[in-house]
């Protein structure tokens, strides 16, 4: 079954929340450290979603839908880098399919039963974040009524009604310099950049910053989307082709890090079990001597979106700002104890 991460440790002093965060990275700790709040802007300039929404749970209103200016090639690591940051400020929810699944847990993950890893007070903390996240889809602003409404009935800690997944990777892609709809078309479901993806490959949009691909035609580096279908489930683009145009329940992660030692890909994508969260997906070596994500969980991936951008280092969530910020201060934490313990620290100007 996936490894969940716990909900938080405020119990840990600093130090060791910085420990846990880096032990969390790299599969060696299944605990959830804290949550971390966003970097400031001269180290990752990327605006916090909540500056673009006004007002409470129940009166929020969209102030902002602007995009950054176009970056032209895209940049895979800022995209891996927004990314990242949400998933810290999040709390760093870790799903690993890389292991086998109980059958139990299958019945419940299947897409049936929607549960969230988020309590009441973590729900109220990152409510105007998902609401900025829906400002950069456009025609959103129903949507945000709506909850308003729900926060007005069940109170300002209710989860969101819509799921917003494809808002999350709207803004990601927005805050990315990929604002322009013919670059990319941001929107409230995934279904309709994957269809301009489709198009693109089939030069039917020549500006789309993603090509769309069957699983397994292309090397995945971070920066990628992996797409999956579930009402209807899609095998291939062929299926899909079909239906361009047509709604249909589909979900994308982004890609952070390819890993060929588990092997594996690390994933970022949003309204994962309510949060902003990552997941550890099953991949095997193809015959082209790179790897192609497998099936995991009865999901079945059926569309590889490749970004159309120079490429980057396959551990490009390790060298983001926030994790690199992070194994700064525990560095700096444990070379403070050390040093008043008498051992030797780390060497000066590290980080």
């Amino acid at each position: 079954m996936p490894q969940f991460l716990l909900s938080d440790m405020p119990f840990l002093p600093r130090t060791l929340i910085c420990f846990a965060i880096i032990m969390a990275l790299t599969g060696k700790l299944q605990a959830q450290p804290v949550p971390q709040e966003r970097l400031p802007l001269e180290t990752l300039n990327v605006r916090a979603p909540s500056a673009r929404i006004t007002g409470a749970p129940g009166h929020m209103r969209i102030a902002d839908r602007s995009c950054p200016q176009a970056t032209h090639p895209p940049d895979r690591q800022l995209i891996v880098n927004t990314a990242v940051q949400e998933w810290a400020f999040f709390g760093y929810t870790r799903l690993d399919y890389t292991v086998e699944e109980q059958p139990e847990a299958a019945d419940r993950n299947d897409g049936r039963q929607r549960w969230s890893l988020l309590d009441p007070q973590q729900a109220f903390r990152v409510a105007d974040s998902i609401a900025g996240y829906w400002a950069a889809a456009p025609d959103s602003g129903w949507i945000l009524q709506r909850q308003n409404q729900r926060w007005e009935a069940l109170g300002y800690s209710a989860r969101w009604r819509d799921p917003w997944s494809a808002a999350f990777i709207s803004w990601v892609m927005c805050e990315s310099g990929l604002g322009d709809p013919d670059h990319f078309s941001r929107a409230v479901a995934h279904h309709t950049y994957i269809d301009q993806a489709i198009l693109a490959r089939d030069g039917r949009a020549d500006n789309s910053a993603y090509l769309a691909y069957d699983i397994g035609e292309q090397p995945v580096l971070p920066g990628d989307l992996l797409c999956r279908g579930s009402r209807p489930v899609y095998h291939s683009l062929d299926e899909r082709r079909s239906h361009l145009g047509v709604g249909a329940r589909t979900h994308c992660d982004i890609v952070v890090k390819v890993d060929h030692e588990i092997p594996a890909f690390q994933v970022i994508g949003g309204n994962v079990r309510g949060t902003v969260g990552l997941k550890l997906l099953p991949a095997a070596s193809s015959d082209n001597d790179f790897l192609v994500p497998l099936p995991f969980a009865r999901r079945q991936l059926f569309a590889h979106l490749k970004l159309q951008a120079d490429p980057v280092a396959l551990d490009a969530l390790d060298l983001s700002p926030t994790i690199q910020a992070t194994r700064c201060s525990a560095a700096q934490n444990s070379a403070s104890l050390a040093s008043g313990a008498g051992v030797d620290t780390f060497p000066s100007g590290r980080c």
